[in-house]
């Protein structure tokens, strides 16, 4: 996606949470069209979510008790990727995408956070599988850090989320 591409996330109000100052500054820079409501913390998250319109959301899993902040907007409707850095692995993947999460995106691959945000965003409005489209862009990712076999035990499930392992 070029940097164009982007602009559909403009004007858009996106909660971002996360407990470390240097990851939400840095994801207020990619975001920088947006409105974006950066909260660290649990209890300012659910505030929001309670008293804005958003468009979006993206939640760290650790230190702001991401899981239960995406059952949250879940049910209000807010479409929501996960990032995490110390929570990933095949089982939180799993476990958010159950939830409802859109996507799951890794801290490692924070600075194209933008890009992916657009990818999501334009591929749910079009009604289309953003899981799929997920492991389209991060499955050789999840690939080397999970191991080349991680989904063998699950097979079924990672199929149905648009998951083809190559093994």
């Amino acid at each position: 996606m070029s940097e164009t591409d982007t602009k559909i996330l403009n004007d858009l109000r996106i909660l971002v949470v996360d407990d470390e100052r240097d990851i939400l500054e840095t994801i207020e820079d990619l975001l920088d069209g947006s409105d974006v409501a950066a909260v660290d913390n649990y209890q300012s998250a659910l505030d929001t979510i309670r008293a804005q319109h958003l468009d979006l959301a993206v939640l760290d899993i650790m230190g702001v008790n991401g899981m239960q902040l995406l059952n949250d907007t879940v049910a209000l409707g807010i479409p929501t990727v996960m990032l995490t850095a110390h929570s990933l692995n095949p089982e939180t993947l799993r476990e958010s995408l159950d939830a409802g999460a859109l996507a799951y995106l890794p801290k490692e691959e924070l600075s194209n956070l933008d890009t992916f945000l657009a990818d999501i965003v334009e591929t749910h409005r079009a009604g289309q599988s953003t899981t799929a489209l997920l492991f389209d862009k991060l499955g050789k990712f999840f690939d080397r850090a999970f191991g080349n076999h991680w989904a063998r035990n699950d097979i079924e499930v990672w199929q149905a989320y648009g998951y083809f392992p190559p093994f």
